[in-house]
C-alpha cells in the first residue's frame, strides 16, 4: 500500500516537466542520445546552423540570475548566409506563424542535476527559390539594376529563418 503514495509523489514531482514537454509540438529533429551535464563556466556549441552560418553557444553562469546564458556566433566572416537568424522575442514563432518546431535542446547542469537549460529552435521556411528563366544565350542571369529595382520595391524572395528561444527549468540550487 505504501506505492501509491511513492508514486503519487513521484508524479508530482515530474508533472513541471511533463507540462512543459506536452506543451512543445513535436520537433522536426529527433535526438536520441542525451547531451552531456555541462559544468559551470563551460563554454558549449549547442546546435550549428550552417544555412545562417551560425552556432549556438551555451555557457551555465554559477549564479541564480541568469542560471544559464546563450549565444549566436558567427561561425565565419567568410561565410554567406542562405538564412537569417532573428530574435525569438520579437518574431514570436508559433506554428500557427508559419514557424515550425525544429529543435529541442535539454542541457543539464553537472553542479545542479535538478537543473536544466531548455533551447527550443524554430525554423520559418521560405518559398523555394525559383531560377531565373533563361536569356536568349539559355543562361540564367540576374542583371544588379533589376535586383535594386526589386529591394527598392521591398519584392525581393523570401530567405528561411531561425530564431532560439531559452529557459532554465528544475529548482535552482545553492542559497
Amino acid at each position: 500500500m505504501r506505492t501509491v503514495p511513492v508514486l503519487a509523489c513521484a508524479l508530482f514531482a515530474l508533472a513541471p516537466m511533463l507540462a512543459s514537454a506536452a506543451a512543445d509540438p513535436v520537433p522536426e529533429i529527433k535526438r536520441d542520445a542525451a547531451i552531456a551535464a555541462q559544468p559551470v563556466g563551460s563554454v558549449h556549441t549547442l546546435r550549428q546552423i550552417p544555412e545562417a552560418c551560425a552556432r549556438i553557444e551555451g555557457q551555465f553562469t554559477g549564479q541564480a540570475e541568469p542560471a544559464y546564458k546563450f549565444a549566436v556566433v558567427r561561425t565565419s566572416p567568410n561565410c554567406q548566409p542562405r538564412a537569417r537568424f532573428v530574435d525569438a522575442a520579437k518574431a514570436k514563432p508559433s506554428e500557427a506563424g508559419g514557424w515550425k518546431f525544429n529543435d529541442l535542446i535539454r542541457v543539464p547542469s553537472a553542479a545542479c542535476p535538478q537543473q536544466q537549460a531548455v533551447v527550443r529552435i524554430w525554423r520559418k521556411p521560405a518559398a523555394a527559390a525559383v531560377p531565373p528563366s533563361l536569356d536568349a544565350q539559355g543562361k540564367s542571369r540576374l542583371y544588379l539594376q533589376d535586383e535594386k529595382e526589386k529591394a527598392a520595391a521591398n519584392k525581393l524572395a523570401a530567405i528561411p529563418m531561425f530564431a532560439a528561444a531559452m529557459s532554465v527549468e528544475g529548482k535552482p540550487c545553492g542559497g
